[in-house]
């Protein structure tokens, strides 16, 4: 059983004494050592890929109504905002992201304003039911995990508006309008598919305009209505 076993230490020796005569030889020749390889950079956490999740937050509206009894009025309200998000990012390099994103939120945004002025006498009461971004967004990542984003495009919403006198309705706003929004944020990758992350939009859309009746139905009211949704949002999403 030894000699076997010598026979394989022998071989060993051999072999490791014929490589170093070679290198040995190459030296002798002026043949440079072979050149040093580094080892790839590899990303821990890379962005690049689509995602969906879900948010949850705050939301403030400013509806700005002109015309409506010869008075300019501003009922502000805040409510509960939430909703699911999908998008898709891009790392071109060790720090920068790009990407685009689509969120859709419903929100509890209302409130209701008295006038006694003529030639409306009554309440109006607006609500915003939902809001939609499409936006486009880059990045730069202070830490492979840890991203600051910016972001900006267009934004939809669903808003209500009626004039109500004496227990009826007698004029409405109601449609879904289009407007741009801006926003920033940070998200945080604590794992290869989970993300976290914290932002803040403002969404302005353009001006609604509705003619009805006032004066107990003897006059003609024109009301103009703009309204600024702003949000603060937290959320999660999961890549692949």
């Amino acid at each position: 059983m030894r000699r076997p076993s010598l026979m394989l230490f022998a071989a060993a020796v051999i072999h490791f004494a014929a490589n170093h005569s070679a290198m040995a030889a190459d030296l002798a020749r002026g043949y440079p050592p072979p050149a040093y390889i580094p080892p790839p950079v590899i990303i821990p956490y890379l962005w690049t890929g689509c995602y969906v999740g879900g948010n949850a937050g705050g939301a403030w509206s400013d509806v700005d109504l002109t015309g409506v009894g010869g008075v300019n009025f501003s009922p502000t309200n805040s409510g509960f905002a939430g909703g699911g998000q999908v998008g898709c990012d891009y790392q071109w390099s060790t720090s920068w992201v790009v990407g685009f994103r689509n969120m859709l939120d419903a929100t509890s945004l209302s409130s209701s304003t008295t006038l006694s002025t003529i030639p409306f006498t009554g309440t109006v009461d607006s609500q915003i039911h939902w809001f939609d971004t499409l936006t486009a967004r880059g990045g730069y990542l202070v830490t492979p995990e840890v991203l600051l984003y910016a972001q900006g495009g267009v934004a939809w919403t669903n808003t209500d508006i009626t004039f109500n006198s004496n227990g009826s309705q007698v004029g409405e706003l109601s449609n879904n309008h289009t407007g741009w929004t801006l926003g920033a944020g940070a998200e945080w990758k604590f794992a290869p598919h989970w993300s976290v992350f914290a932002e803040y939009n403002f969404m302005s859309f353009g001006t609604q305009n509705a003619t009805f009746t006032g004066c107990g139905g003897t006059c003609v009211v024109n009301g103009n209505a703009k309204a600024d949704v702003q949000d603060v949002l937290a959320g999660v999403n999961y890549r692949f």
